[in-house]
């Protein structure tokens, strides 16, 4: 099989001076040839160094800029796997992926404290001149299409993380199924503002828009007064914009926000985390088309609204939508078996976005699959149009900012404490960032323990939205006969303000 030119290559002979990117952090603009050419330097210097088609690991621990993309996709141009990691997660975070990922090489901003790294390091500015140097004299060398080029980490629920192994094909069908779901075209500039360390950011905000030839505007993260501003200038011509609910939020609660500022946009996409039905109507009723979907690092881009009908917006408020064109999608019971119209079962999907499996984790891999198809772990139903609603998460992971926290990563941390008998944590509602943490906790006999030293410590364990908001100090944490800890009797609690 052959292995297909990309989308930047394609482009920079087909419309090479069309606007690829711009960096809005430096101002500076790449053309399709200008970032082609990049690509191809940093690919040379990446092959001089470890060899072509190597499958070396280059982690990187950056914030937005078009660097990591250029970077991310020499990656691929010269056969290495390319690891984009999480900034915000601490020290000893960082370093369970490194372990895991046995990077060669880490891309790194100085900002950022990092755990110790025997390999090569590089910043922005080493990497510029590294570009700069790159000759072309070596011959590059793909990976195939359906080996893995990318690691995507999410946090795992025994507190081990998982690397989610994307190739080249799950890219072009989630890329394909994003752009054809949001009418994205030639002649779209999409903003991200989205972290380039999740799906969202680097896969469906910015290779989506350039699979297409569109034009992609990276920031170095969201700011509500920055972004509005941005998505309201003429000059820029934000066509498409992608967001958590949170973030939208944010938005319209601006103190000069005007729903004309956002009018313009062909689409306002939001995924990440359940959008508010209330908030759906309340953009679209604006006149901003707000398409609610979902999606997943292990799954890519699988669902989303029919953007120009605006009365269907309105109708379906609160479902995330019809299944992409490479979806297939079942919602099934505990046996396995297909669920009625309006029953709710687990989600599960097929297509040739899903991932291959999960980096180094043969076992998660099988039990994550069944006869082909992915078990998301999402409860779910169908109505009798084909439409698609998240019920409730089966597993117990919350959404806190559009980032997912596994209770028993931060369960297992709480339980360093000498003092911390159990501990149990749930998810709780929050105005600003859609859930927090709420920590229950058991002392052990004859020691004493206050929330601020709970919270102290796990700020040098966690990362931020990880951290719990609240701690309650308990006399027993619910469980079941077999042990489990009963997270729908706390959450209870918790509606009852204990």
């Amino acid at each position: 099989m052959s292995v297909p030119i990309d989308a930047v290559s394609y482009y920079a002979h087909q419309r090479a001076g069309a606007l690829a990117c711009i960096d809005l952090e430096t101002g500076k603009r790449w053309s399709y040839a200008e970032l082609a050419r990049d690509v191809e330097r940093t690919a040379t210097w990446l092959t001089h160094k470890f060899g072509p088609a190597s499958g070396v690991r280059v982690a990187s621990v950056v914030r937005n800029s078009v660097q990591l993309l250029i970077l991310h996709l020499a990656c691929v141009r010269a056969g290495a796997i390319y690891a984009q990691l999480n900034w915000r997660l601490t020290p000893s975070e960082l370093t369970a992926l490194f372990q895991d990922a046995q990077p060669s090489l880490l891309f790194h901003d100085p900002e950022f404290k990092l755990p110790p790294f025997e390999g090569p390091r590089i910043t922005s500015t080493e990497l510029e001149s590294a570009i700069a140097a790159a000759t072309t004299a070596v011959p590059l060398q793909r990976r195939p299409p359906d080996a893995v080029s990318t690691l995507l980490y999410t946090s795992g629920t025994s507190g081990r993380p998982k690397g989610v192994m994307v190739t080249e094909t799950n890219v072009f069908w989630s890329c394909t199924n994003f752009n054809l779901g949001n009418s994205i075209t030639p002649d779209s500039t999409v903003l991200c503002d989205m972290p380039m360390f999740h799906t969202a950011g680097l896969i469906a905000a910015v290779r989506a828009p350039l699979l297409a030839g569109g034009t992609v505007l990276i920031s170095r993260g969201f700011d509500a007064e920055k972004t509005l501003a941005r998505i309201a200038d003429p000059g820029l011509h934000v066509t498409h914009y992608f967001s958590v609910p949170q973030m939208a939020q944010m938005l319209w609660q601006q103190q000069n926000f005007r729903p004309e500022l956002l009018q313009q946009l062909t689409v306002y996409a939001t995924g990440g985390a359940p959008n508010p039905k209330a908030q759906i109507e309340r953009f679209v009723r604006a006149g901003i088309r707000m398409s609610d979907g979902f999606g997943m690092s292990e799954t890519g881009s699988n669902f989303g609204m029919p953007v120009h009908d605006p009365q269907m917006l309105l109708a379906k408020a609160g479902s995330c939508g019809l299944p992409y064109i490479s979806v297939q999608a079942r919602i099934v019971n505990e046996d396995g078996t297909d669920v009625a119209i309006n029953e709710v079962g687990e989600l599960w999907l097929r297509g040739p976005s899903v991932t291959p499996g999960y980096w180094n984790q043969p076992q998660l891999t099988q039990a994550a699959f069944a006869a082909g198809w992915f078990k998301t772990g999402d409860a779910a139903s169908r109505d009798a149009d084909g439409y698609y609603y998240l019920v409730d998460r089966r597993k117990d992971m919350y959404i806190s900012g559009g980032e997912n926290v596994y209770p028993a990563e931060v369960e297992a941390v709480l339980c360093e404490l000498d003092a911390v008998a159990e501990a149990a944590v749930i998810g709780v509602p929050d105005a600003q960032w859609g859930e927090v943490g709420r920590a229950y906790i058991v002392v052990r006999a004859a020691q004493s323990l206050d929330a601020a030293a709970v919270i102290q410590h796990c700020r040098t364990r966690l990362a931020k939205f990880k951290i719990p908001t609240t701690v309650i100090f308990t006399q027993d944490i619910p469980r079941t006969a077999s042990g489990k800890i009963q997270k729908a009797v706390l959450q209870e609690r918790a509606r009852h303000g204990q």
